[in-house]
């Protein structure tokens, strides 16, 4: 269930996506109207974000007595993408599993300092989404206005008592079962487990380098958005976009973008293609441009974040084999 419903949601996002494309013509434009030097540039730049998270996640983790190689820190920010690829959301548990192991340290609280880094980017983006929003507010309604029928699916949704009634039973019957099985042992060790996440996870309102870590996590989402931003340039729709609605276009294609990715899928792959052509049709800008647009930047993105992967787990194994010869001959200096 973890990794098929996210293979599935993305072959069948990806299958809609091209359907509803005129694939030839979109060809067409990528090969004759892209211009692949803003692609690089964006690129080259995105490799600044992997050193913002990791110089941000050494902050957490030197609170709790972890200290990791920088080195090495990085290179579990470039395995996460890649894994990611392949068993969409794995990827977090994989480099907090291979830091705790490489540094002898509780596994939860290496999760919990992580899960603490993925919030403050989900707060990040409600507040960039709501920025974008605001400044937006006229294309957007503009275009709820011309899709009568979304905005009330969207009103429809966020009213339903249903929805609410729903998560507010599974509240409840977690907290059931909970204390209806305290005395279990599975539930004990969910405790322990759940101890040592908060631990990770409450650090970040008691380490020191908070200001840094303030400093860290704006670089890191300013990155991605001047990346973004960069990318408008390569085609002629977006870059018309944004001649005629300035920064606010790049905004609302960089909050949109950014919220897809809670969607489970392999690297974000079909739902954020989605994201960024429904964001540029807000601009009016057709399916098959903003498509080109959205397939060649997320393409690159993940050749880059492949590319990365094969190095990452080279170098892994690389140490892995020469911290274990360097114990083998602690213990018997002999040999």
């Amino acid at each position: 269930m973890k990794y098929a419903i996210p293979l599935v949601i993305s072959i069948g996002l990806c299958y809609l996506l091209f359907t509803g494309i005129d694939f030839s013509e979109m060809t067409a434009i990528i090969r004759h109207d892209c211009d692949f030097s803003f692609i690089a540039l964006a690129m080259a730049l995105s490799l600044l974000s992997y050193l913002f998270r990791a110089l941000r996640w050494r902050i957490q983790l030197q609170a709790l007595g972890v200290r990791p190689p920088f080195f090495y820190l990085v290179l579990s920010i470039f395995g996460t993408y890649a894994v990611n690829l392949v068993f969409p959301r794995l990827g977090e548990i994989w480099r907090s599993g291979y830091i705790a192991k490489r540094q002898d340290a509780p596994f939860s609280e290496v999760f919990g300092s992580m899960v603490a880094e993925r919030l403050a980017d989900t707060v990040t983006v409600a507040l960039i989404t709501l920025a974008a929003f605001v400044l937006a507010s006229g294309a957007i309604g503009e275009y709820m206005a011309q899709n009568q029928a979304l905005y009330d699916f969207v009103v429809s949704m966020l009213t339903s008592p249903w929805l609410w009634g729903a998560l507010v039973a599974a509240g409840a019957l977690t907290w059931w079962l909970l204390r209806r099985y305290a005395a279990s042992r599975a539930v004990r060790s969910l405790k322990s487990f759940l101890r040592g996440l908060w631990d990770g996870f409450a650090v970040i309102a008691t380490m020191p380098g908070k200001g840094r870590w303030l400093l860290w996590t704006v670089c890191l989402w300013g990155c991605y958005f001047s990346t973004m931003y960069i990318e408008f340039f390569a085609f002629p729709s977006t870059s018309g976009v944004m001649e005629r609605y300035g920064l606010s276009a790049v905004l609302v294609t960089f909050a949109v973008s950014s919220l897809s990715m809670g969607v489970p899928s392999n690297g974000g792959i079909g739902p954020w293609q989605w994201a960024v052509i429904f964001a540029l049709s807000i601009y009016g800008v057709g399916a098959t441009q903003s498509g080109a647009f959205a397939n060649v930047v997320l393409g690159c993105q993940t050749l880059v974040q492949i590319v990365l992967g094969i190095i990452t787990f080279v170098l892994i194994a690389a140490d892995r084999n020469h911290r274990r010869r360097h114990l083998t001959s602690n213990i018997n200096p002999k040999a």
